[in-house]
């Protein structure tokens, strides 16, 4: 994964991120999932150029907000029950990319309270805006 962080179209850009965003949602595959909801951490990268990203006078509106991500992971858990993890890292990364500042994104869930005998298990995508 660190080699794409070496991607030309990056050279130029800012990474914003949000790390351990938890929440709980209706997700899995298994009937017993399917009753409750489950403990899921995010964790996005986004990837802006400068130029789009930088501020000359310190106002937000210079910036991608970080609410951003946040209100666009709530969104998508709130439509209702999601089998995947990775349907639901690839509607995030989607949706991230949709924003016409972001050029790249990476987006990983895990499920911490799986197994007993790890600490998570989970699905990372990178996407890059060709």
């Amino acid at each position: 994964m660190h080699a794409i962080l070496s991607h030309p179209k990056l050279n130029n850009c800012r990474r914003l991120f949000l790390r351990d965003y938890e929440i709980y949602i209706n997700i899995g595959v298994h009937d017993f999932e399917k009753k409750a909801e489950q403990r899921v951490i995010l964790n996005i990268d986004l990837y802006i150029p400068f130029e789009l990203n930088t501020p000359e006078n310190d106002l937000l509106e210079e910036v991608l907000d970080y609410d951003f991500m946040r209100e666009t992971i709530r969104t998508r858990s709130q439509q209702g029950h999601i089998h995947l993890q990775e349907t639901l890292c690839d509607d995030i990364a989607a949706a991230m990319l949709a924003h016409p500042n972001v050029m790249a994104t990476r987006v990983s869930t895990a499920k911490p309270d799986v197994y007993p005998d790890c600490h998570s298990v989970g699905v990372e995508v990178f996407r890059i805006k060709e």
